[in-house]
């Protein structure tokens, strides 16, 4: 509703590479939406699943072209995860309708993505120091890209590979702590909206390594001590959510 009665500003928002990068969670939040309106849409919910997924290629493609075709390192920042493989939401969601083929295909175009983009990404943060303070907390972001390729292909693979499911599972738990040492500074920021960007990396990662320990105890592995590291994660992630959301009930109050 906003971007319909709004056109020139989202037009304008959109030239700026955090704005439309950060976009691309619109286009994951309606395949994941779409699953919970299987049962209220029946099978018309696969539309509004294929919606999402087109929306998110045509992100990929504008962002291609108007960023990363021109990549400035300056302007480079984990957000671009979002758009690269922020997609890998359709693996996630592809059992729901039947779809784990396409989920496959989406998984591999995320996880090449991935690999590309932490080379560019931790190559500009390491030698492009400079980062203003607002955008500061979008590195938290780091968190998310392995997590969710995780949990997209144990969702979507049949069956996954074990080898893969350690592969990511090591990577995106080292990509966890890895931005938890940066989060312990960042938290100390005033607040800006990028806080956003403490709470769906956190919750992917507790996501992702819940589903692996479910995966590696069907195959034969004794995962306990895994386990209580999953449910530290997902007390820490719910906490940090919830923290978010009186931080920005606070802002709004003051506005």
């Amino acid at each position: 509703i906003r971007i319909a009665k709004d056109k020139k500003t989202f037009s304008e928002e959109m030239k700026n590479p955090i704005m439309a990068s950060v976009f691309g969670t619109f286009s994951m939040a309606i395949m994941l939406i779409s699953v919970y309106l299987k049962p209220i849409l029946g099978s018309f919910s696969i539309v509004i699943w294929y919606i999402g997924i087109i929306l998110h290629i045509l992100l990929i493609i504008y962002f291609t072209k108007t960023f990363v075709l021109k990549l400035d390192f300056n302007k480079v920042f984990a957000s671009y995860y979002i758009i690269y493989v922020g997609i890998v939401v359709g693996s996630l969601t592809s059992p729901a309708f039947d779809k784990k083929g396409l989920g496959m295909g989406l998984f591999y175009f995320g996880f090449i993505m991935m690999l590309i983009f932490l080379a560019i990404i931790n190559y500009r943060y390491i030698n492009f120091k400079e980062v203003p303070e607002p955008a500061s907390p979008l590195f938290i972001i780091t968190s998310a890209p392995a997590s969710l390729c995780l949990a997209g292909y144990i969702q979507a693979a049949n069956p996954p590979k074990k080898a893969m499911v350690l592969f990511l599972l090591i990577l995106s738990q080292a990509l966890f702590f890895y931005s938890l040492a940066k989060f312990i500074s960042y938290i100390k920021l005033p607040f800006y909206p990028s806080y956003a960007a403490f709470t769906f990396p956190f919750v992917i990662t507790a996501i992702g390594i819940k589903m692996a320990c479910g995966f590696l105890t069907k195959v034969g592995m004794n995962v306990n001590l895994l386990m209580i590291v999953a449910k530290i994660e997902l007390y820490f992630a719910t906490i940090v959510c919830l923290y978010v959301l009186v931080k920005f009930i606070i802002n709004f109050i003051k506005e």
